[in-house]
């Protein structure tokens, strides 16, 4: 079981920013690789970004690349989603979760998620 706890959301001005950060217990962090959701009331949750196991390759969803960087620290358990340039589209519940796969099989969904944090850009 891992336990994934996300934190740092907020209000924020569009072209604003906002970090995330999510922090894993239970198992070995580093055998898992890392994703962001998103979700908005109505509509399904959507692949926001993922990071490997060591966090040398990185995937992003092409509504937000160049606009968000996802990083970790396996040091500290924690994954965290940099967020610049936001938009009022960017308005969701942001959910972390954690995979055995691939950054490519996350896309899918995760293994273990977290209760998810809200963020909310407005315009």
């Amino acid at each position: 079981q891992v336990l994934l706890v996300e934190s740092g959301g907020g209000l924020v001005q569009a072209g604003g920013s906002l970090r995330l950060s999510c922090a894993a217990s239970g198992r070995t962090f580093s055998d898992y690789v890392m994703g962001w959701f998103r979700q908005v009331p109505g509509k399904d949750r959507e692949f926001v970004a993922a990071i490997s196991r060591t966090g040398t390759i990185t995937n992003y969803a092409d509504s937000v690349k160049r606009r968000f960087t996802i990083s970790r620290d396996n040091d500290k358990n924690t994954v965290y989603l940099e967020m610049s340039s936001l938009k009022p589209e960017d308005t969701a519940v942001y959910y972390c979760a954690a995979d055995i796969g691939s950054t490519v099989t996350i896309k899918t969904g995760g293994d273990y998620w977290g209760q998810g944090t809200q963020v909310t850009v407005s315009s």
